[in-house]
């Protein structure tokens, strides 16, 4: 592309955005926060509000050490410090509120296996990050006798209450309550099988999604390791515009009364839609806001126009400087056979003629290394993948599922089979080749590394690509807020909702099950820890189907770094990150062993 094409789409770009940079500013975008196991740390994240503690890797909402007459007749809140714009006036008089959704862990324990906890824990949404006074007992640490009911107390919470009130259908229940303890509606959690105090201990897992434009709310529950459920167990029309402050606070909230009991988050996830600046009611502001834009804009554009210009030249020179230097160290080599020109060989071979097939070699020209191969009439799997959005052309799923087994392959050959184990160390679509039946041979082994067979392992990103083939999106395409494609699809696994990762453009022309193992092993072999991914030699069997594909923990475990103690032996691992192998086990813990006599049940997620 020649100098005056660039500078014709830059003006062309530049000139569309300062006419819609007003209208692109009512556009929203999502804000994602993934918390827990929690540490001392958190204290710097989150606002803890005595008699609240973080301890034993849990948010301790109440106080958490048994045996101690100050359990009785607490309340306590904690909230992530940073507060959020939940709705805002726009043009006509109109309120546009956003949309969240949030998930936790939670250990609701009985100290002592008490017959009757009491009293509850609750997610909160407040304008400010206090705690009202003598709001122990029923009040859950929302409201007190002064400001309950009071609708200018802000706030909309969802209790899980297990102590009845005269008020309450029962003491396992669900509530929406809305700037009082009384609930606006409630669900008994008995009829569906969840009891939140148990004799023992219980990890749950709660999902909280908010629709700001149908103004909706949904509430489900399931045991930890569980997918969330289809039907939700509360669900309610709830208009947050109209109910809590403009600026408001997410957090939870909790209190013993007479009875005590533990309440505890082990983990905690929050994606909240962020507004910007509504459009403006005076109309003439969207001029001035225009005029802005181009009169800040056009210095701005003459100097990148003369950047472009002045870097053009510079790529030039040095292209034409680097080219003999290069071709002056390939001639160097020891072994280089001998060079022909571009011209040469195509008069000798016919205009590269079939029936004067070259094996292989090189030529250099124009500073471009040209290499002779097996034509592969396909392509790289990247221009079959990301090639656009025509369902037409879309790769269909018998061949993306064929490739990528064909890739393990390939990969188990050269890490256990071949005389001496060879890591690729730049695998990722655009160096998968595809012959003419579309059978994968991987290209570019210009970082291969060989390693003999007694050297420590090498771990290798190989989990992307599975997760680039199944779900026809790039590494770092950002969705729904997310950064990185493997972040969004270890959420949707944590919301039971895996499957939605799959490439639209295939519809629903696609195996369910082998989508399914594809996803979880691309979630499997992406571990941030080396130890807990699936070696090479289990992969193939894993992706046919005759071996199960490793639990994936529904939270994306935080990265650990490496250990000093000495190199894993026992092989390569593939379809990962480049760390050294140690152990991941984390146990969510709600109390300390000096809490109470018993058996904590790990149910690990991270």
């Amino acid at each position: 592309m020649d100098l005056r094409r660039v500078l014709t789409i830059i003006t062309v770009l530049y000139i569309n955005l300062a006419v819609t940079s007003p209208s692109l500013a009512q556009n929203s975008e999502t804000s994602h926060y993934e918390f827990g196991p929690f540490n001392s740390t958190y204290y710097n994240t989150f606002a803890v509000l005595t008699p609240a503690t973080i301890s034993n890797n849990a948010l301790q909402v109440t106080p958490d050490s048994a045996g101690n007459f100050t359990l009785n007749h607490r309340s306590g809140r904690i909230f992530f410090n940073q507060s959020f714009t939940l709705w805002e006036e726009q043009q006509g008089g109109a309120t546009r509120v956003v949309s969240f959704n949030t998930s936790f862990l939670i250990n609701v324990y009985r100290v002592d296996n008490s017959s009757v906890p009491g009293e509850g824990l609750a997610f909160l949404i407040a304008p400010d990050l206090s705690l009202p006074s003598n709001s122990s007992g029923q009040y859950l640490g929302l409201t007190n006798s002064t400001t309950d009911g009071d609708s200018s107390n802000g706030i909309v919470a969802i209790e899980l209450d297990t102590f009845k009130e005269d008020f309450d259908p029962d003491d396992n229940h669900m509530g929406l309550n809305i700037h009082s303890i009384r609930s606006n509606k409630t669900e008994s959690l008995s009829k569906f099988g969840i009891q939140i105090s148990p004799v023992g201990t219980k990890v749950y897992m709660v999902w909280v999604h908010y629709d700001g434009v149908k103004k909706a709310l949904d509430v489900y529950m399931a045991e930890q390791g569980s997918a969330k459920p289809t039907t939700p167990v509360l669900t309610a029309d709830l208009d947050l515009g109209a109910l809590v402050h403009q600026e408001s606070y997410f957090g939870f909230a909790a209190s013993t009364g007479s009875a005590i009991q533990l309440n505890c988050v082990l983990a905690w996830n929050l994606t909240v839609e962020l507004l910007h600046s509504a459009t403006p009611k005076n109309g003439g502001n969207d001029d001035k806001l225009i005029k802005i834009c181009i009169g800040a804009g056009v210095p701005g554009l003459v100097l990148l126009l003369i950047g472009v210009a002045g870097l053009t030249y510079y790529l030039r020179k040095k292209r034409a400087a680097s080219g003999p230097n290069l071709l002056g160290a390939l001639k160097s080599l020891p072994g280089t056979p001998r060079e022909f020109r571009f011209r040469d060989l195509k008069k000798a071979t016919n205009n590269f003629d079939e029936k004067n097939k070259l094996g292989q070699g090189w030529c250099h020209k124009n500073g471009m290394l040209l290499l002779v191969y097996d034509y592969m009439p396909n392509g790289s799997l990247d221009k079959q993948i990301f090639h656009g959005p025509e369902e037409k052309n879309t790769l269909e799923w018998k061949l993306r599922h064929n490739i990528i087994a064909g890739v393990a392959s390939a990969l188990h050959y050269l890490h256990n089979e071949y005389d001496q184990k060879v890591v690729h160390r730049d695998l990722k679509a655009s160096n998968i080749m595809l012959d003419s039946n579309f059978n994968a041979r991987l290209g570019d082994f210009g970082l291969a590394r060989a390693l003999e067979n007694e050297k420590t392992s090498y771990a290798e990103l190989e989990g992307v690509p599975v997760l680039e083939v199944v779900c026809g999106q790039r590494p770092w395409t950002k969705i729904a807020g997310f950064q990185f494609l493997v972040d969004w699809v270890w959420w949707l696994h944590r919301e039971g909702r895996i499957l939605e990762a799959v490439d639209e453009r295939l519809g629903n022309n696609y195996d369910v099950e082998e989508a399914q193992r594809l996803l979880l092993l691309g979630l499997a072999c992406s571990h941030p820890i080396a130890s807990e991914r699936p070696k090479t030699h289990e992969i193939f069997q894993m992706i046919s189907g005759s071996v199960a594909v490793p639990r994936v923990p529904p939270f994306k475990p935080a990265f650990v770094w490496p250990s000093a103690t000495g190199p894993d032996v026992s092989g390569i691992t593939d379809f990962t990150a480049d760390t050294i192998p140690i152990t991941s086990d984390w146990t969510p813990q709600s109390v300390s062993p000096q809490s109470y006599a018993g058996d904590y049940t790990n149910s690990s997620f991270a």
